[in-house]
Order: C-alpha cells, then structure tokens, then sequence
C-alpha cells in the first residue's frame, strides 16, 4: 500500500535529510507526485527497505571516511612531535657548541695573560736583583707597557665574512674562498664553526692556504 508523504515528513520517515529526498527523487528510487501545488512523496514498504539500506551503507562509508581521518591526523600529529623533538635537541646543540666555543676562547685570553704575567714577574725578578733601583723602575715599566700592547694586539676570532670583506676581494673571488672554508671545516683545527657560521682567529693561526 503506497502513502503519501511531504518531503519533510518524509525526510523524517526516512531518517534522512530533505536534500537527500530531493536527490533520491531525481535518481527514480523515490517516486513523487504534486497535489495542490505541494510535492508529495510516494511511500511504500520496498521504499523503506531501499532507503534504509542505502542510509546503512552511507553510514558505512562515513564510519570509513571519519576513521581514516583520524588515522592520518594521528599520524601528523606524531610526525609533528618528532619535528618538534628534533628541532629541541637541534637547539640544545647550538646551544652547546656556543658555551664551548665561548669558553675557548676565554681560555685562550686566560693563558695569554698567565704567560704574560710570567714572562713580567721572570724578568721583574732578574732587574730587582741585579740592577739599580732606578733603572729596575724604568726596566720594570717598560716590561708593563710591552705587556699592555702585546695584550691589546690579540684579537678575537672573526667570521669569515667579515675577514674577507676587510680583505677586499672581489665576489667572484670570496665567493671560491668560502668554499674552501666550508669544504674543510669540519677538519681543520683552525677553522671555528658555530652553527652555520664560520669564524677564523688570524691572530693565531695562518690562514693563506686557503686564501
């Protein structure tokens, strides 16, 4: 026996939306018929059967679709925790190799002024016992001023860039010397990177055969 339903009361029958109604009547699994200017919808017991199997499987394919969806945002989500992991520990190593370096080359200015002082109280030493008083003032000076310019003329280590536009080169020609540099970086004890960068220390070490 067929009944006839509006195509909200329908939608209600069914379980479905209106727009699913309307598109079930365009496919010809709904019929439909138009009483006083108002679309009706044709309903029998094979109509049911039909829509609840079809809203079964549409209900299937949408439990799929959701679970993928969570699969692949499960996985994006621990592929973004271990980017964040690596980047971390990428950090704490820059970090690390900063201390280092800093304490380097601190350590390098410490020997320099323990030699300094040395080589100062060595030769104070000498002149006090076998010079005159005035001339042990004078030679004592003289050893403090020879101390304060050989300290002032050690200088920090400089990135290369700076190095070489200090040295005026041509681009072309800077641009071969930092290949080099960066070809030997990881193996020459005179070359410091830090990160990216790369620093020299001219004041200690000779540089002209990658030059």
């Amino acid at each position: 026996m067929m009944k006839k339903l509006s195509v909200v009361d329908a939608a209600e029958y069914f379980g479905i939306s209106k727009e699913a109604i309307h598109n079930r009547i365009r496919r010809g699994s709904l019929e439909s018929v138009v009483e006083n200017g108002q679309k009706m919808v044709m309903i029998s017991k094979e109509a049911k059967t039909k829509t609840t199997r079809s809203t079964s499987r549409t209900k299937t394919a949408d439990d799929r679709y959701y679970k993928l969806l969570e699969e692949q945002n499960r996985s994006l989500q621990e592929k973004v925790s271990f980017l964040e992991g690596e980047t971390r520990t990428l950090r704490e190593q820059k970090e690390l190799m900063l201390v280092q370096e800093r304490e380097k080359i601190e350590q390098i200015y410490k020997d320099k002024d323990e030699q300094l002082k040395n080589v100062l109280t060595t030769l104070s030493q000498q002149f006090m016992l076998n010079a005159p008083v005035e001339i042990q003032e004078q030679s004592v000076e003289a050893v403090e001023v020879e101390m304060i310019e050989e300290t002032e003329s050690i200088t920090p280590p400089v990135s290369l860039k700076k190095y070489l536009k200090s040295s005026k080169f041509s681009e072309k020609k800077m641009e071969k010397i930092k290949k080099r540099f960066k070809k030997r970086a990881k193996k020459d004890e005179r070359i410091i990177t830090i990160g990216s960068k790369i620093y020299l220390d001219p004041s200690k070490y000779d540089y002209s055969d990658l030059i």
